[in-house]
């Protein structure tokens, strides 16, 4: 371990103080599961990006191809979207922008990397993305740790779960400043989510026809809160396109961390005829 590469990034911004951090480790070969656990927890950071050799048969260009593994200071999680874009940047800055494929435990995800006004951008594109009902005794539950009542919901964001390689809870707050309040039980919420399989709760504000604030809890992570989540992201545009809230074809802007102290932007694409949600934004490296 002493001898692996440690890179730090932040995703979903151009600032090193804005976004979400993300470990970025290009070659993971000599690392077990165990030790990229270990270096994640010493990172601190919600999650952190493993890379090896790509399996058989994955296909994509020879030598932008990889297999990613993605780890909280906690546990592996299956997908991790600000950890990719991170990755994406990390290998664009050595081996060039440019198409790359990354085989995940949540399915094989497409990454295009360009250079856009002097930054690379990354733009990544989801599994098939899929949303399904919430008990009404468990989103009680859910209200009740995040201590919502149901009148500071937004009755248009009917809440549901939303999988596009990870699976969130979606939450519609009537008002910014209900989305600006978050405090917690945690442990009553990372009891339920740990039950459910849930990475975030995303929490969503509507700001305009297009774009909207978000909110993603993470405690599963170990986190009261994730700056910028991209997978959350692919998950929500599936969501609010499958619920009519947005055009089949649309570009959405999803600002979140400001509440934290650490504002990110993630923009999200919807094509029509493709179930598939791109996820874009830059990453620049933390000195």
């Amino acid at each position: 371990m002493t001898d692996t590469e440690v890179l730090r990034y932040t995703a979903f911004s151009g600032d090193p103080d804005g976004g979400n951090p993300a470990g970025v480790v290009l070659d993971a070969s000599g690392l077990d599961d165990d030790a990229m656990l270990e270096i994640a927890a010493a990172l601190g950071y919600s999650e952190s990006a493993f890379l090896t050799a790509p399996p058989e048969g994955l296909g994509g260009q020879e030598g932008r191809s990889f297999t990613v593994r993605y780890f909280s200071p906690k546990a592996e999680v299956p997908f991790c979207g600000h950890a990719t874009v991170a990755a994406a940047v990390a290998l664009a800055e050595r081996i060039g922008p440019g198409e790359l494929l990354l085989a995940t435990r949540g399915g094989t995800v497409p990454v295009s990397v360009a250079a856009e006004d002097g930054r690379l951008r990354a733009t990544l594109t989801s599994v098939e993305p899929h949303t399904e009902e919430i008990a009404a005794a468990d989103l009680a539950e859910a209200l009740a740790a995040l201590d919502w009542p149901q009148a500071d919901l937004d009755p248009a964001f009917p809440p549901k779960i939303a999988y596009a390689g990870a699976r969130h809870l979606v939450i519609g707050a009537a008002t910014r400043a209900r989305l600006a309040d978050l405090a917690y039980d945690f442990a009553r919420l990372e009891a339920l989510m740990r039950r459910l399989d849930l990475t975030t709760v995303q929490l969503v504000h509507r700001a305009g026809p297009r774009e909207f604030h978000v909110r993603d809890p993470f405690p599963p992570g170990g986190f009261v809160e994730d700056p910028a989540t991209g997978a959350a992201a692919a998950a929500f545009g599936a969501y609010a396109r499958e619920l009519g809230l947005v055009p089949q074809d649309a570009v959405l802007t999803l600002h979140q961390g400001a509440d934290m102290g650490r504002p990110g932007v993630l923009t999200v694409e919807l094509r029509e005829g493709d179930p598939r949600v791109r996820v874009s934004g830059t990453a620049v490296r933390i000195p």
